[in-house]
């Protein structure tokens, strides 16, 4: 378009270069990079690729390659479909700006605009979700969980927290029907916790609670004060992922067993039989004692559970320091020393230090309606994975 059309669209359509402009910075932050687009493309080759493969007779009477391929092609298949959907919205796109700067008729014009307006809209969806499928899928996120919360700064109010903490979880955990079970505990005399140590199974757990990893802060009035003061107190969450025999390996030589007598409430079977279990990894010096069961065997077995996790735990540790020097740490990689969340019980307020979510339904919280500060810190999570590659 020369100077004197565009100066004959200006007088017709006062608000065009306003428009212009505005959708142009629009769609270069709905254009990927090129190291992005190198990788569609190399997708899209591949899912064409494998369209051949999967037709050819040597490939289908082959059932265990004709599995593998078709598995790849099904994981392709969602990504070439909204890419070539991307493309072709930008192609849409085009034609109706190339209609929008060129038609005289200003009802004409009018419809272009409105098309523009919608492609934009319709561009954007294909741009996140293109980007969502493009983050790895996480393969601890099926994954159970063993939970570690132990008492920090803050003595019996601190023991006490952590059980609340412990009933929090376990509230959520029903509210999701998954299913709690205690693996060992250090009890106080007012009913709080040291430490105490459970599992939680059921579908996706390691996806919701990743997040809780790290220090929690309590800011109340502690039932032994006797001034109204309020006290800060703070506690630390692990979430350690499950692990299998086969995703970790311990040696037998490398362990060290004790039988214990059990300790704590329990009745009569308490401290009459030898079935508390403190396993120690030698290499490491890590030790784990697990006492909840009635059989030895069972407590073993237990142990040997939080043994494995605390194992994957020190080796993605390492990894995430290693990480650090050259990236910015993501949300639930953090050590468990980082602040993350204070409940501050006379403002009836919980906040999320990572988010700088701050939510008034501090009761409603602990008893285990925390959905909205997981979906929060999901959708976090997302945005910071996006960042590293887009």
């Amino acid at each position: 378009m020369n100077s004197i059309s565009k100066t004959k669209v200006f007088i017709k359509c006062g608000n065009y270069f306003t428009l212009l402009k505005e959708v142009t910075m629009a769609l270069e932050d709905l254009k990927f990079n090129d190291k992005t687009i190198a990788k569609l493309e190399k997708a899209k080759s591949r899912y064409l690729e494998l369209n051949e493969e999967l037709a050819k007779l040597e490939v289908i009477n082959d059932q265990n390659l004709y599995r593998t391929l078709g598995k790849e092609h099904s994981n392709l298949e969602d990504l070439v479909r909204i890419y070539d959907k991307y493309n072709n919205q930008f192609k849409q796109y085009n034609d109706s700006l190339d209609l929008y700067n060129t038609e005289n008729d200003a009802e004409l014009k009018e419809m272009a605009k409105e098309d523009l307006d919608k492609l934009i809209e319709d561009i954007t969806i294909s741009y996140n979700n293109i980007r969502k499928i493009l983050i790895p899928p996480d393969p601890l996120a099926n994954k159970n969980i063993i939970v570690e919360i132990r008492a920090g700064t803050g003595g019996e109010e601190a023991a006490l927290f952590c059980s609340d903490l412990f009933r929090m979880y376990t509230r959520y955990s029903e509210l999701k029907k998954w299913k709690v079970e205690l693996i060992d505990f250090n009890e106080t005399g007012l009913g709080g916790y040291k430490e105490i140590i459970f599992s939680i199974t059921g579908k996706n757990v390691y996806e919701h609670l990743r997040y809780e990893y790290g220090g929690h802060r309590v800011q109340r009035i502690p039932t032994t004060e006797t001034n109204g003061r309020i006290h800060t107190s703070a506690v630390t969450v692990a979430i350690l992922p499950e692990m299998e025999d086969i995703d970790v390996e311990i040696k037998q030589e490398d362990l060290r067993i004790d039988l214990l007598r059990a300790s704590g409430a329990g009745g009569q079977h308490i401290n009459k039989t030898e079935s508390a279990v403190r396993l120690t990894h030698i290499p490491t010096g890590i030790v784990v004692k697990c006492q909840d069961n009635r059989s030895q065997g069972q407590n073993k077995a237990s142990a040997m559970r939080v043994l494995r996790s605390r194992l994957f735990e020190m080796e993605q540790l390492k990894l995430n320091n290693e990480r650090a020097e050259t990236r910015k740490e993501q949300v639930g990689s953090g050590d468990r020393s980082q602040k993350v969340r204070t409940y501050n019980f006379p403002q009836n307020r919980v906040t999320d230090h990572r988010i700088n979510m701050t939510l008034y339904n501090l009761e409603s919280f602990m008893d285990g309606n925390i959905d909205d500060v997981i979906s929060a810190l999901k959708i976090n999570y997302i945005e910071e994975k996006l960042k590293e590659d887009m």
